[in-house]
């Protein structure tokens, strides 16, 4: 098995060299389609199937649920930092600290679904409501040293939402 085929099995996040106006309403029609397709694929999933790995030492797919809205939350806050302060440095968080909390380990699918339905809602109408000049409103992240526009920073957060689907439907698909 290749183990950096089951990290990213969809690859890593490649920034365009111009992020276009194509680009940016493809990646926020994937941000909007993501709950629904989180649903789809954990609705008839059994308590077993959550449990369930997409490679050796991974996450289960009950973590990596509750880990997209630990980690949209997050970006949201950042996207709304960015909106109304000039390059803020942000605060990272620990992932695989918050994934081992009682709620990322064991807490129901149906909290982090209805969580990500609502808050890509209000994360899309927003989006697709900014002027012209907010694209380029960036954050400063302290752990990566790095500047982040948002044109860029949503093309991240839609590959995110697929990495991890990706990861679900893995998992779902392979026994070790």
């Amino acid at each position: 098995m290749d183990l950096d085929l089951l990290k990213y099995p969809i690859g890593k996040f490649k920034k365009p060299m111009e992020i276009r106006l194509e680009h940016i309403e493809g990646w926020m029609q994937e941000i909007e389609s993501l709950p629904s397709k989180v649903s789809v694929i954990c609705k008839d999933l059994k308590e077993e199937d959550l449990e369930r790995i997409y490679r050796p030492g991974a996450w289960t797919i009950r973590q990596v649920v509750h880990h997209i809205v630990d980690s949209h939350l997050n970006a949201y806050i950042r996207f709304k930092w960015a909106l109304t302060e000039a390059n803020p440095s942000i605060k990272a968080y620990n992932e695989a600290a918050w994934a081992e909390t009682p709620d990322g380990k064991k807490g129901p699918l149906d909290f982090s679904v209805l969580m990500l339905e609502g808050l890509h809602s209000r994360w899309i109408y927003a989006l697709k409501n900014l002027e012209k000049a907010d694209w380029q409103k960036s954050y400063h992240h302290p752990d990566d040293k790095e500047t982040v526009l948002i044109s860029e920073f949503i093309g991240k957060y839609a590959w995110h939402g697929k990495h991890h689907l990706a990861h679900i439907q893995q998992a779902l698909d392979i026994d070790f």
